[in-house]
């Protein structure tokens, strides 16, 4: 008995629950609705806020609501994890209130939001950049920011995800080689030092390099004849630079052995 009434006292708070909830979608009392919706974002039920802010923020625009409700909006999409349409929430927020009270929150959660939003390296890379780019922004404009140091730190790892979709692509290169007739190897070495130059602290650097040291061979083992020693000795020329940086290389004894066949026809 005494568990039925449990169980009938949870269904009439569930059910009065959600009959507040479909009233409050149906009422035109605005200024109820509004705080109704602060309620669901305080007590985390970031779906029901979402619903009744995006009906208001047209309805409270010019006056001193609208600021915090497009703010809220944003941060219960970003809470629900739906983080390209908090993004642009956060940006719609900045660039009407470019000094509002949550400017620089806004700034930061739009970065945080695509930073989290980004695919795998193998995948476009596009929304990689655009993360990158709206964590810049936020840097440039709060360069003191006690948010500054999580959002480098987003940056470098993002940046470190860009390098690796380039290895990648390198990769594939150097693992075609003279398939279908194309330079791979030409095309492994361009997009290889690309990357270096464009991020030179990344990670990827010893395996970036390495790359370019055994695609340079190949290019010589597969030269014509008139071309082969000049190739080799790129080839070796490469060597002496990647051993200078990387002289404890786990990847140190293919740059040996591929310097010393190259040296080999050289001097023959």
């Amino acid at each position: 008995m005494k568990k039925n009434t449990i169980v009938y006292l949870l269904a009439v708070f569930v059910f009065s629950s959600c009959g507040e909830y479909n009233a409050l979608l149906k009422s035109t009392n605005y200024e109820y609705k509004y705080e109704a919706a602060k309620n669901y974002f305080a007590k985390g039920q970031y779906n029901k806020s979402a619903t009744l802010l995006n009906e208001l923020i047209t309805i409270l625009k010019g006056t001193d609501k609208a600021e915090e409700s497009v703010y809220m909006l944003g941060m219960s999409y970003y809470n629900q994890e739906d983080y390209q349409t908090a993004a642009q929430t956060f940006i719609t927020y900045y660039n009407t209130y470019p000094r509002g009270t949550f400017t620089e929150l806004a700034r930061f959660h739009a970065g945080k939001a695509l930073y989290l939003d980004t695919p795998e390296a193998r995948l476009d890379q596009s929304g990689t950049y655009a993360a990158v780019q709206q964590l810049q922004m936020f840097i440039e404009y709060y360069p003191k920011s006690e948010k500054k140091a999580e959002a480098q730190k987003m940056i470098f790892e993002l940046q470190d995800k860009l390098v690796l979709k380039e290895f990648l692509s390198a990769k594939l290169y150097y693992n075609l080689g003279n398939y279908l007739g194309g330079n791979n190897y030409l095309s492994c070495v361009v997009t290889a030092q690309n990357a270096l130059k464009d991020y030179p602290y990344t990670h990827y650097r010893e395996d970036l390099s390495i790359l370019v040291l055994k695609s340079k061979y190949e290019m010589a083992i597969y030269s014509v004849e008139d071309k082969k020693i000049e190739r080799y000795r790129e080839a070796v020329d490469e060597y002496y630079a990647f051993v200078n940086e990387f002289p404890e290389s786990k990847y140190l004894k293919d740059a040996q052995e591929i310097f010393k066949e190259s040296n080999d026809v050289i001097k023959d």
